[in-house]
């Protein structure tokens, strides 16, 4: 398999690799610590509360900036949130389009399965007019930078202070 650079319709860099002739969709961002060392020792609704507490205008994706208020904080916050989700916890990152009711795409939805079960920390971002569509798992692969890659950094470093986890070395 030859992996191949694209970008989404909205800009997202996503690598694509190619099984049986379909693509296959990638969220991409570093990964930082190993599910395994941490997942033992994280509780998801402290988990929760971190990020929760951790979001602000700083690690919004650029592309909801404009969009992101304090009474709609999750706003813009999917995809750096499912990737920290994913650093400490595991699991699956999947991703569906959302589109408005007339049919026009938003854009992209991110959150995580962990154990089988979908546990989305942003989904009351969406106003009544967006409608994420079904979701599909995605690969991450973490040697191609993310274009929010800025925010996810920020948001990993306040949730790690927030649960008095030590950064990892280069982080």
């Amino acid at each position: 398999m030859v992996p191949t650079r694209t970008t989404h319709g909205d800009g997202l860099s996503a690598v694509i690799y190619r099984r049986d002739g379909a693509p296959r969709p990638v969220l991409t961002g570093a990964v930082q610590s190993s599910p395994n060392e941490t997942s033992d020792r994280l509780g998801l609704e402290a988990l929760q509360a971190a990020i929760r507490a951790s979001w602000s205008l700083e690690t919004c994706d650029p592309t909801d900036a404009a969009a992101w208020t304090p009474a709609n904080p999750s706003r813009g916050q999917c995809a750096a949130t499912a990737l920290v989700v994913h650093d400490l916890m595991g699991g699956e990152l999947l991703e569906a389009e959302v589109h408005y009711h007339g049919g026009e795409r938003q854009g992209f939805h991110y959150w995580n399965r962990l154990a089988g079960v979908d546990v989305d920390l942003t989904r009351e971002q969406f106003t009544t007019n967006e409608v994420v569509q079904e979701p599909h798992v995605i690969d991450r692969l973490p040697e191609f930078p993310w274009r929010a890659q800025e925010q996810y950094l920020v948001l990993r470093r306040r949730v790690q202070e927030a649960m008095q986890m030590q950064p990892r070395e280069g982080s």
